[in-house]
């Protein structure tokens, strides 16, 4: 049996996601509070094996700071913590998930979703609301997109009016690799030309 926290500020959800944790025959709800302290008590004494946790908490500690202390706190077979909200964006799926959260489920997902994904975080699993796995795999190919430090530097040096030859001596690498990191850039910023990268590398922000 997977026994579990609920908490949330507004009773009302509370109840919903206890009658649908409470329908599983594998899953029990055994606490549930609606403000940070008393969900970090509810926790400390009933020891759940998954908190359902909703970001924001009215208008005192949100989430994230329940995550902080339960991270603080080093406890033995803490708690897995899934959180459930309205939030889809960058900023509280990042932070949610930096500061230890096991999983991120909307609360407009399927029912059977909530299920699963109380289960698969039992298991030891991690799982993401399909929409915010879209959000964060956006994320890392924008990332990826970005152009290196060591592409910049030869950006840079190409912005002062240094030629291939000369920038492979003055950072100690091949014509061929200046080559390299050159095609590489014009790609990333959607360039073809050393003018046309300079310029668009300094309207972004990465060269000055």
């Amino acid at each position: 049996m997977i026994r579990v926290v609920v908490v949330d500020d507004h009773p009302v959800v509370r109840a919903g996601l206890r009658a649908v944790l409470d329908a599983s025959p594998e899953i029990e709800v055994v606490g549930e509070a609606g403000d940070a302290s008393s969900a970090l008590s509810t926790i400390e004494s009933i020891r759940p094996d998954v908190v359902v946790l909703d970001m924001h908490l009215g208008t005192g500690p949100d989430g994230i700071d329940v995550l902080h202390r339960l991270q603080e706190a080093e406890v033995d077979g803490a708690p897995q913590v899934l959180i459930v909200t309205v939030f889809d964006n960058d900023f509280d799926i990042d932070a949610a998930l930096s500061a230890g959260a096991a999983g991120y489920l909307l609360k407009d997902a399927p029912e059977g979703d909530l299920v699963a994904a109380v289960a698969s975080i039992a298991a030891g699993k991690h799982p993401l609301d399909p929409r915010v796995a879209t959000r964060i795999a956006a994320q890392h190919r924008r990332s990826d997109d970005l152009p290196s430090p060591r592409e910049l530097e030869v950006l840079a040096a190409a912005a002062d009016g240094h030629d291939n030859a000369s920038i492979a001596r003055h950072l100690f690498i091949s014509q061929a690799t200046v080559k390299s990191h050159l095609a590489s850039l014009f790609a990333k910023l959607s360039v073809t030309s050393r003018t046309a990268a300079v310029a668009e590398a300094r309207r972004r922000g990465h060269l000055r």
